[in-house]
This record gives structure tokens, sequence and C-alpha cells, in this order.
């Protein structure tokens, strides 16, 4: 029913620590599951009287990050925010922070899939499941949770539990989140969906949600092939019934967009459209 929402990762500092803390966790309520893997990890390293502000990338594709303090009057180069793009599993120097004029300051990290120039191309892509039949619950624009310009062209195609989900482009696994069980229609289990985020050779990704909980069947890094099993669809997450959530996005600079594209389904082309609003 709905994409995964982009990686936000906060990583509260203290500016006098140099050590690297893993991102805050959020207090969960009783039977929900834990947070995602995080995206990006910041760390600060002390050096000739500066705090350097690392980003490392997690994740097999690129990301960019923004770098943020509490306080509005930290001396640093680039002036915060600062952003930054990091290469794939790599790390980025964001910004040096002039160690005296920063005092208690507390910085946390942003993070984004993609890089912020890609430019899309018009490509085909072809039916993500090893199914014959085309049901689509949601469609472009559906007011479910398809109105944010991260699902805005997202589809929604049912299927039972197990069905497999087949990869409709060639590209890399960037991402693979697995592990989760529950299912609800609760805004509460947002970014608890199982998912596999893979990058193609333009910059895109494609994202498919919902899978099931063991439903993954590729490891980050792994280049794929259109056609190719992936995994397993599901009922994860904010999810009202079992089905896949498939959608492409960008980077739009700090913004994940979700980008309409073309598909050939079980009966020939599909043709979307966005719901009138």
């Amino acid at each position: 029913m709905h994409g995964h929402a982009p990686g936000l990762v906060v990583a509260a500092l203290l500016a006098a620590l140099a050590s690297a803390l893993a991102p805050v966790a959020l207090a969960q309520d009783p039977g929900l599951e834990p947070q995602p893997a995080p995206t990006a990890r910041l760390r600060l390293e002390h050096r000739d009287g500066e705090l350097l502000a690392w980003a490392d990338n997690l994740l097999a594709g690129p990301i960019e990050v923004m770098l943020h303090a509490d306080v509005d009057d930290v001396a640093a180069q680039p002036a915060l925010p600062a952003r930054a793009t990091v290469p794939a599993r790599g790390r980025t120097l964001v910004a040096r922070i002039a160690t005296p004029a920063s005092g208690g300051a507390r910085f946390h990290l942003q993070a984004v899939p993609g890089h912020p120039s890609t430019r899309p191309r018009d490509v085909e892509y072809a039916w993500p499941l090893a199914s014959r039949q085309a049901r689509i619950t949601q469609g472009w624009g559906g007011r479910s949770s398809h109105a944010t310009a991260a699902d805005r062209h997202a589809v929604d195609l049912a299927t039972p539990v197990g069905t497999p989900v087949l990869a409709a482009r060639d590209g890399v696994v960037m991402q693979v989140e697995s592990g989760f069980s529950a299912s609800a229609f609760d805004p509460r289990l947002h970014g608890r969906a199982n998912f596999i985020r893979i990058l193609h050779d333009d910059g895109t990704m494609a994202l498919y949600a919902h899978l099931d909980a063991s439903g993954a069947s590729v490891r980050a890094g792994e280049r794929v092939r259109r056609g190719q099993r992936i995994g397993l669809s599901g009922n994860t997450g904010f999810s009202a019934g079992p089905h896949l959530h498939f959608v492409v996005q960008a980077n739009r600079g700090m913004r994940l967009e979700s980008i309409p594209f073309r598909m050939f389904g079980p009966g020939g082309v599909l043709r979307f459209s966005e719901a009138a609003r």
C-alpha cells in the first residue's frame, strides 16, 4: 500500500565525541518490530583542531546526505546544513567543523537513496510477478497511500502470499530489508515492510515492497537480470492485504520522487493514469 519512505538516519552526537554512534533507537510500542536497518552512519573525527564529519554509506548504491546541527551558530565549512553524495558503500567528508565554536552542539545526518543528478530513460518494465493475472488494487495517485511524491506513480498488485517476485529491469540490488512479519493497516508500521531496492544503470531505483518475512532471495550488491526471481510477495508493513507494491523512484535532491513508467503485463502493455483528485 505504501512505498518505503526515504531512509532518514538520525545519529545524535555530542560535538566533543570523536567516536561514531549508531542511529538513535526509537521507543517501541509493545508488539511492534525493530526499526529498519540504517542507510548511513555519521562519524566525527578530531583532527588539527577541527571536527571532521564523515558520512558512511551502508547501501550498495549511491546516496545523498545532509548534515544538520541543533543550533544555528556552528562554524563549519561548508556551512550547515551541508550536502554531499556518497558512493556505494563509500565514505565522504561532509563538513569541517570548528571545534571551539561547536560547543555542545548535536548533529544528525539525513540520508536519501540515489544520486541527485539521475536522468531517467524511457524503459518498458517487465511484469514483476510469476503470475498471469493482473489485478491492480491501487494505481497512480491512489488516495489510500499513493498521494506522496515518493509513491504517486506506484502500483499495488494483488497477489497471494508467496508469489515469486521478478526483477522488472536489469540492475544491482541496492538495499534489502527482511525479517519483519507484522502486517496491519497502521501508520506506525511505516518503514517496517520487507522490500528490495534495485538500482538501474540510469540511476533510477525500483522498489518491490511488502515482501514475505523470508521473501528476499537476493543480496545487496548482487547484479540481477530482467525476469530473474528476487523474492516472494507478502503482506508485511502498512498493508491491508497481500500484494506487491512496485514503484520507480529517483532522488531529486534530498527527496525521493516516483517516476511514471511503462510496463508489459500478462495481457499486453499496461496503461496507467493518475487518479482524479
